[in-house]
């Protein structure tokens, strides 16, 4: 796992582990102050923030893209692209249209706010000037670490897709319990797996009562409109 953020420990000594743990509290304290102040940035520039969490391959940046087909004549985008390294999602999103900053980093599990204030601030620098909308985060692959860090969204959006299973809602409940949104990806290969789609809501909403679920394929288009409302009408109701 993560060293960063210390949800792995390689220490069996006793002392070093209360040390581990002051550093730990310390840091996710630091986070979270940093995300207070994020999501005041973007309150006061009208800008609804979402961060994305799920495992690697479960579809955040095709999501992305063909968000950014159906809505980027209708309201301003930006995106800030997590991963590990590389930046290649960063451009597949910029080669929509869409200003994107990709944030690497170097081997920490899940983003942070003080990178989210960094990256923002660059992308504000793509916009000149430009009101944006909606900052999409994609964070990094990986539904443990991210569920713990507070980036200053407004909401937050956890995907799985059909070949991961339709355990990981159990597996992985502090993903579930932080989002306000699950979005089940490629429903079109549900016929080609085991995978029950009633018991992965039932476990979701067992964890998440509130929990919003939206059932989404990228190649059939399925969910595509009801996640496109979901969001138009989260971005009026900021307004109103």
């Amino acid at each position: 796992m993560c060293d960063v953020c210390g949800c792995h420990d390689h220490s069996h000594n006793h002392g070093h582990e209360t040390r581990t743990v002051d550093v730990n509290q310390s840091l996710l304290k630091a986070n979270e102050d940093a995300a207070v102040s994020n999501r005041k940035h973007f309150d006061e520039l009208g800008i609804l923030a979402i961060n994305l969490i799920s495992s690697p391959g479960s579809g955040k940046t095709t999501l992305l893209e063909k968000t950014i087909e159906a809505l980027k004549d209708e309201i301003s985008i930006g995106v800030l692209e997590g991963d590990i390294e590389t930046d290649l999602d960063a451009e597949r999103i910029r080669a929509k249209g869409v200003p994107a900053v990709q944030l690497t980093t170097g081997g920490a599990c899940h983003l942070d706010s003080s990178q989210i204030h960094r990256g923002f601030h660059s992308l504000k620098h793509q916009l000149n000037g430009k009101k944006l909308d909606v900052l999409f985060i994609e964070n990094v692959g990986n539904l443990v670490c991210p569920s713990f860090f507070d980036l200053g969204e407004h909401i937050r959006v956890v995907l799985i897709s059909v070949p991961e299973g339709h355990d990981k809602p159990v597996k992985y409940p502090k993903a579930i319990r932080t989002s306000q949104l699950l979005i089940i990806s490629k429903s079109d290969l549900v016929q080609h797996f085991d995978f029950n789609l009633d018991k992965i809501k039932k476990d979701a909403l067992s964890l998440n009562p509130s929990l919003n679920i939206i059932v989404t394929s990228a190649k059939t288009g399925e969910g595509m409109e009801e996640w496109i409302k979901f969001l138009t009408n989260l971005k009026k109701n900021r307004k109103n």
